[in-house]
Order: C-alpha cells, then sequence, then structure tokens
C-alpha cells in the first residue's frame, strides 16, 4: 500500500513527472518534427502550471502552502483533463471541415508580423490529427490519463492531510 503521509515527497515527484513530460513535449516537436496545435499549447500551459504549483508547495513545506498548492494543482490538472479529453474526442470524431489551427506559413502570409507572432505560440498542428502512438493511445489519451491522475492524486493527499 502507497504512503501518502509525505505530500512533500509527492509533490515533488509530480513536478518532475510533469517537467518530464514537457521536456519530452519538446522533444517531440522539435527532434521529431510534430507540431503542436492550440490545444496541445493550452495542455502545456497547464502542464508548467501544475509543475510550478507542485515544485513551490513542495519547496515551502508549510501546511497552508502545501494544502492551497494541492487545490491549485489540482484545479489546473482537471482544467488540463478536460482540454485533453476534448482533443481526444475530436482524434476520436474527427470534424468533417474544420481543423482548429493554421498552418505557421498560411499565417505569415495572410496576416502582417504583429498579429501572425502571437498565432505562432499558439500552436499550428490540426487537433484532430493524431500524429504519434504509444500502446494505441494519443499524445492527448497519455496527458488525459496524466492530468486525470494528478487530479486523483491532489485529492488523496488533501484527503490524507485532514486525516492527519
Amino acid at each position: 500500500m502507497l504512503n501518502f503521509s509525505n505530500t512533500r515527497l509527492w509533490l515533488t515527484l509530480i513536478s518532475v513527472g510533469s517537467i518530464a513530460m514537457l521536456a519530452f513535449g519538446l522533444y517531440l516537436q522539435h527532434s521529431v518534427g510534430l507540431e503542436p496545435c492550440p490545444m496541445c499549447i493550452v495542455q502545456r500551459y497547464a502542464l508548467i502550471l501544475v509543475a510550478v504549483v507542485a515544485g513551490l508547495a513542495a519547496f515551502f513545506g508549510q501546511r497552508v502552502v502545501q494544502t492551497t498548492g494541492l487545490v491549485a494543482m489540482g484545479a489546473f490538472a482537471a482544467f488540463g483533463a478536460f482540454v485533453a479529453a476534448r482533443q481526444s474526442w475530436l482524434q476520436w470524431n474527427p470534424p468533417e471541415i474544420l481543423s482548429c489551427g493554421r498552418d505557421f506559413f498560411g499565417m505569415i502570409e495572410s496576416f502582417p508580423l504583429k498579429r501572425a507572432i502571437p498565432m505562432i505560440f499558439k500552436g499550428s498542428g490540426d487537433c484532430s490529427e493524431i500524429d504519434w502512438t504509444f500502446l494505441g493511445l494519443s499524445i492527448a489519451n497519455w496527458t488525459f490519463l496524466t492530468f486525470s491522475g494528478i487530479t486523483v492524486m491532489a485529492v488523496i493527499l488533501l484527503m490524507s492531510r485532514r486525516s492527519r
């Protein structure tokens, strides 16, 4: 049985795991050549927030900070799970006409640089496209499972703090 009494350790593991996932996403983008879609970018932001909040809550070990951190981390992870679930749904039921992003060159050609730069950071891939799988699950599927696991961990850690 897992011991959930060491909240600081679990927060550190969640923060390090989130950073590792972000690094893997950047590897897929820059080494493999997969372009993130706008929903992927939103999931990255949620993962960054989870990593930062978990890391800060672990670093400042006070009970109030950890409790607040667990609530915020759980909320960010639940939001990330929602976005990943929506993207998974789009992948299983792709729209016939619409995609959720424009390609990079189309943005540069269609918009002035002042408008194109912010659009570049929103991502450019198609949210319904499946570019990579592992064990039959897409990146969005794995991200949903990860965010869901982090949300469940936040709830378990909060409940274990109540019992102490």
